[in-house]
């Protein structure tokens, strides 16, 4: 027997300000996404941004519904809008941020175990890392890649 361990790298921002450029345009379309989200039974809105490798920014918001659990997350209608409308192009990044009667959350939210299995779907058709920014009022993490959020991702297909 061998005892293994996995370690987790991440960088830990004070504020959207403290980010690179590119960066902070991402965590910046993912805040204002929130306002496109539908959740009148949580009120918790949720939303999403995708940039592409050109650079380019897809947004996307959590969309409940009464039959729960037929709504879907932020980040399954960013990802899932970004493939449909530019299926041959790489995603290079994700953020999500989260808020509450009109206030973003003071710590980050984080993507339910599905949403994490979606973002490395799409990070493994990339051949590309996709780094994960995720918002909150009073602190940002960012991880490099959607394996730190997801580690032994499912990829055996």
């Amino acid at each position: 027997m061998t005892n293994k361990e996995i370690k987790i790298a991440y960088k830990e921002y004070s504020s959207v300000d403290e980010l690179p450029s590119q960066d902070r345009l991402l965590a910046d379309a993912a805040i204002e996404a929130v306002e496109l989200a539908y959740a009148p039974y949580s009120n918790f809105n949720v939303g999403a941004a995708v940039m592409f490798e050109d650079g380019e920014i897809v947004k996307g918001a959590n969309q409940e519904n009464a039959a729960y659990p037929s709504g879907l997350c932020a980040e399954r209608t960013a990802l899932f809008y970004a493939s449909a409308s530019r299926p041959d192009k790489a995603m290079t990044a994700i953020a999500i941020a989260a808020g509450q009667n009109g206030k973003l959350c003071e710590s980050p939210a984080t993507p339910c175990g599905a949403c994490r299995q979606v973002m490395a779907q799409y990070q493994t058709k990339s051949g590309k890392a996709m780094s994960v920014l995720l918002v909150g009022a009073t602190k940002v993490w960012k991880f490099e890649k959607v394996d730190d959020l997801l580690p032994l991702i499912f990829d055996s297909i």
